[in-house]
């Protein structure tokens, strides 16, 4: 099989066509059911009928002049052979034959299309050399395969005389649109216009019927591509008979014996779908010509997007090419098609007598060359070198520059204690109202070390940690370590109860904290972090066993019941290594602390910062939950380094659209969720992806916080890239399907992690551990099944497309949640959005898809609904559309699907959405008092009956409504509201006078 030949479409002519009145058609034959006149005849073809166009070339007699041909056309016309319109073309060419400069002009003439209306093209070539070629150029509207071979042969003189062309009128015209591309594709939009060939074969295939084999091994390549129920079109060019087209559909059963394979295929191609209205043009199709010399092409431009062409041999072997439009396939996805396809057409047409072997379980789609080559192509590569902006740091946890080498790595804190040694007097972190160097923060944890031994912590313990964010947090994190213990962190605002089942599951003795309610357990000592701050007891000196758990996060889990990911200090000193050279990370750097220490995205902030010598700044929660304070804490201590969740980031984002300063920013980090590039295009309208760089990463708890990395520019945004880069140096990915099987490019199935990053195991959970940290069978490697769900790209990029579990199922289809929310945020009203699965009352007749958006000022539910009916099917747009001010988000700023509110319990929802904005003809007059405009935002969110001193709460008022009320308080045209001030002002009377005193303040700070 040869590589991709890659050439550009025909360019249409229009001069020297001839118009018939008498459509040209074959007798009709058996053969698969639904002619290729009537499929030809949909107005997809309208627009490029050179898909519906073919053409053959035919030598002409030696001696058979021009004059000649024409008597023998009007001799055929006056018989009735022919109709009475035709007209041939004579043109005179003054080279030989087989000069280059004549075989470009019949290669052109070849390719002409017909024009609207025209129906046959025929122009003899005259060679100087006495050689005359005649092209034949028709539609399949009028003319089929026989057809032309019928037209060549009366005017080469070799026709029986009582063959003729019948004119039945015109194919039923129908408006059949394209098929949907397949999404395995991987094509590329720029390439328009521009397509590739691989030569397939020679293929071995027993005697007929060959062709229920060649749908059977398409089908078959297509199931194990993820795209079962594609349906595969089928035309037969035969100048024996008359040309047929299928629509076949074969749904293929892996615990089907090979041997019944062909059986069924013969039985989908009898039951074809007829051609019509409904019938749209098949994305895969297979072009199967009986005996054409080399002069014939069954089509002038690709009928199907993927179309594979088969042939006969004159060995006996099947010759193959597929061809193909690169706007819908890579070239590397083409030739694995072309050799996957190849592959089970030799296997299922050598019939195989044994009917134990089954399409799953025996038979392997990918060679053991080609399934090593995917595998090598999931291992990381080394990251280019870049441009130094920044100072390099002083060390890091790795003296190598490999960083997978497992003799280089020490514990993060002793990684620490050596920084800190080299750096004393830097800033190491600070707070609102504290700051500390390194030394200090090393001191600081080395007392609070000591105190924990006292109480008798030590190697091999789990220590809880329940503190908000500030500098007690971060101390007594690393004070932990210091121990040779593990953290175990815990959000103080999570449920009572979450916080009782983690101490109970992961065994603590001892919580750090000062929360005041924590849970009374029995066992369990609650302390603070000021009564472990004062000891003078010597330190613990643990070992510095980087096999050792550094720390232990919980997850969600399937059965709603948390699960504690156990990690080693040996895949944080990983991490570090893996990306330090690459970000540049570095003393000059300066980070925020903005997520919950519970959640892994915290690991990389702390640790990425204090083990490459910058600063990190700790946000509160507060700050963090305020885009205008977050967005002013980032520009007054000057951070340089960003980690934000997308939809994080979202909000951010749009405050700082509307300021006129520049951040110091230079690295943005995303992880958590999935990123949506197109998210970004505003952003790089005002910062430019060489100032400040993007990173997309994937990760996962259990394979210690990022495991791939993929700078996003204005490129990704423009081609609403999924990829998430790369895996992380020491990190190896493979994509596999339900059983374990290497997943060829562009085809989804899950990803496996392997490497550096691989966690330890999940806590008091065996079964679960041995479910999903496996021994992988093909590279004998310890993984993790990601439950996620990913394909490969050429090059080894991965897309992730969202959880395997995040498929639901409505009214017996399947839907991908991220698929309709994908098309939401195409609408370009829309800024923010989200879809989940309403189960209703338990009945499977009232489960739903509800959407909620975040509207643009000139956005409109009515719209929005209107597009999504345009794009989706039925079945998968949502039932109902709720327009909210923020989608809201969890401590670990992802989606919190339990806080979007039920559409009927919205306040002022209306079919339009526009109920909660205010109209021109409602705004405010000038002579409003402030307590008018503050109650009507009130009302706005809450409801109409709402009156000045009604309780927020009391109203059923939560963050979600707060985030709504402040931004009703900002269309109102006041200056940001924090959130912080809800919650302490109530009311709409105690807020009024809230602002009142802001506002006094103001202005008497303005006149001093």
């Amino acid at each position: 099989m040869s590589g991709p030949d890659r050439t550009t479409a025909p360019t249409a002519r229009t001069s020297q066509e001839i118009s018939m009145s008498t459509r040209i058609s074959p007798p009709p034959t058996a053969g698969p059911t639904g002619s290729a006149a009537e499929f030809f005849a949909g107005t997809a073809f309208d627009a490029r009928p050179a898909r519906a166009c073919h053409s053959l070339v035919r030598r002409m007699p030696e001696g058979l002049t021009a004059d000649r041909v024409t008597g023998l056309l009007t001799a055929a016309q006056e018989a009735g052979a022919l109709p009475a319109d035709l007209r041939l073309w004579v043109e005179d060419v003054v080279t030989a034959a087989a000069d280059p400069a004549s075989e470009a002009l019949r290669a052109r003439e070849g390719s002409r299309t017909v024009g609207h209306g025209a129906r046959l093209r025929m122009v003899l070539l005259s060679y100087a050399d006495g050689v005359a070629d005649l092209v034949l150029v028709a539609h399949r509207r009028a003319v089929d395969s026989a057809g032309l071979d019928l037209v060549g042969r009366i005017l080469s003189g070799a026709a029986d005389d009582a063959a003729r062309l019948a004119g039945p009128g015109e194919p039923t015209r129908h408006n059949a649109v394209d098929a949907a591309p397949p999404a395995w594709g991987l094509g590329d939009a720029r390439r328009a216009g521009a397509t590739g060939v691989v030569r397939i074969g020679p293929v071995e295939v027993a005697p007929e019927p060959v062709t229920p084999v060649l749908i059977a091994a398409t089908a078959l390549v297509l199931s194990r591509y993820a795209d079962r129920g594609r349906t595969v079109g089928l035309l037969t060019a035969d100048r024996a008979g008359r040309d047929r087209f299928a629509a076949v559909s074969l749904p293929v059963d892996e615990n089907t014996p090979v041997t019944d394979l062909v059986q069924q295929a013969e039985r989908a191609i009898a039951s074809a779908t007829p051609v019509g209205a409904d019938q749209p043009v098949p994305a895969v199709g297979i072009v199967e010509l009986s005996g054409q010399d080399e002069a014939y092409r069954p089509f002038l431009e690709l009928p199907f997007p993927v179309t594979f062409t088969w042939e006969p041999r004159r060995d006996g072997f099947l010759g193959g090419r597929l061809e193909y439009d690169e706007t819908v396939l890579h070239p590397e996805v083409a030739e694995q098609l072309a050799r996957h396809v190849g592959r089970l057409a030799a296997l299922i047409g050598a019939k195989p007598d044994d009917t134990r072997i089954l399409l799953g379980a025996d038979v392997e789609l990918i060679a053991e060359e080609e399934r090593a080559a995917l595998l090598d192509l999931g291992r990381s590569r080394p990251a280019p070198a870049r441009a130094a902006t920044t100072a390099q740091p002083a060390t890091t946890l790795h003296a190598a520059t490999t960083p997978h080498t497992a003799t280089t790595l020490h514990t993060v804190h002793s990684a620490f204690t050596r920084l800190a040694a080299e750096r004393p007097g830097a800033t190491a972190l600070s707070d609102a109202d504290r700051e500390l160097t390194y030394a200090q923060l090393d001191e600081a944890a080395t007392r609070m070390s000591a105190a924990l031994g006292e109480r008798g912590v030590g190697p091999g313990d789990f220590v809880g940690v329940c503190l908000d964010r500030d500098t007690d947090l971060v101390v007594t994190l690393l004070a932990v370590l210091k121990t040779g213990a593990a953290y175990v962190p815990m959000d103080p605002r999570y449920p009572v109860e979450r916080l009782r089942y983690t101490t109970e599951d992961a065994g603590l003795r001892l919580v750090v904290t000062t929360l005041g309610e924590f849970p009374v357990i029995d066992g369990v000592t609650a302390v603070h972090p000021s009564a472990l701050a004062g000891s003078t007891a010597a330190a613990p000196e643990p070992a510095d066993d980087p096999d050792a758990p550094a720390y232990v996060i919980y997850t969600s889990g399937s059965t709603g019941k948390p699960k504690g990911v156990v990690v080693p200090h040996r895949n944080v000193g990983a991490l570090m290594a893996a990306t330090t050279r690459d970000m540049r990370l570095g003393p000059d750097d300066v980070w925020t602390l903005f997520h919950s220490s519970s959640f892994d995205f915290s690991v990389w902030e702390i640790w990425g910062c204090l083990l490459t010598g910058g600063h990190l700044v700790v946000v509160p929660y507060w700050v963090s939950r305020s885009p205008e304070e977050f967005h002013a804490l980032l520009l007054q201590r000057r951070v340089t380094v960003l980690s934000q969740t997308p939809s994080a980031f979202a909000s951010l984002r749009d405050v700082h659209l509307n300021q006129q300063e520049s951040l110091a920013l230079r690295l943005v980090v995303f992880g958590g969720e999935p990123l949506d590039v197109r998210s970004l295009e505003l952003w790089f309208r005002r910062e430019p992806h060489d100032r400040c760089r993007l990173v997309n990463m994937f990760g996962i708890t259990e394979t210690t916080v990022h495991v791939t990395t993929q700078t996003v520019t204005p490129v990704e945004v423009a081609a609403g890239s999924r990829s998430v880069g790369t895996a992380l140096p020491g990190w190896t990915l493979s994509v596999r399907d339900d059983r374990g099987r290497v997943q060829p490019l562009g085809v989804p199935g899950e990803i496996y992690v392997g490497g550096a990053g691989v966690a330890d195991r999940y806590l008091n959970r065996p079964e679960l551990t041995a479910e999903r940290f496996v021994d992988d069978p093909l590279t004998g490697e310890r993984v993790y099944r990601s439950g996620d769900l990913g394909r490969l790209r050429p090059g080894g990029r991965l897309d992730h497309l969202g959880r395997i579990d995040d498929q639901v199922k409505v009214r017996g289809f399947r839907i991908e949640l991220g698929e309709v929310r994908s098309v939401l945020l195409d609408d370009p009203t829309v800024s923010a959005g989200a879809v989940v699965l309403n189960q209703g009352d338990g009945d499977a007749a009232g489960v739903r898809l509800d959407a909620y958006v975040v509207l643009r000022p000139s956005g409109s539910l009515t719209e929005v609904r209107r597009r999504l009916r345009e794009v989706l099917p039925e079945h998968m747009v949502p039932a109902t559309l709720t327009a909210v001010s923020e989608i809201p988000l969890t401590v670990n700023g992802k989606v919190d699907a339990a806080k979007l509110p039920k559409p009927d319990q919205l306040p002022a929802v209306e079919a339009d959405a526009e109920a909660a904005v205010m109209t021109e003809a409602e705004a405010p007059a000038e002579q409003e008092s402030l307590a008018d405009v503050v109650l009507r935002a009130w009302r706005a969110t809450l409801g109409p009956e709402v009156e000045p001193d009604d309780d927020f709460f009391e109203l059923g008022g939560n963050s979600l409504l707060a985030v709504r009320l402040s931004a009703a308080l900002r269309r109102e045209g006041l200056p940001p509201v924090p959130l912080r001030d809800l919650y302490l002002q109530p009311t709409a009377a105690l807020l009024v006078q809230h602002l009142t005193a802001r506002q006094s303040a103001e202005a008497g700070a303005e006149q001093s």
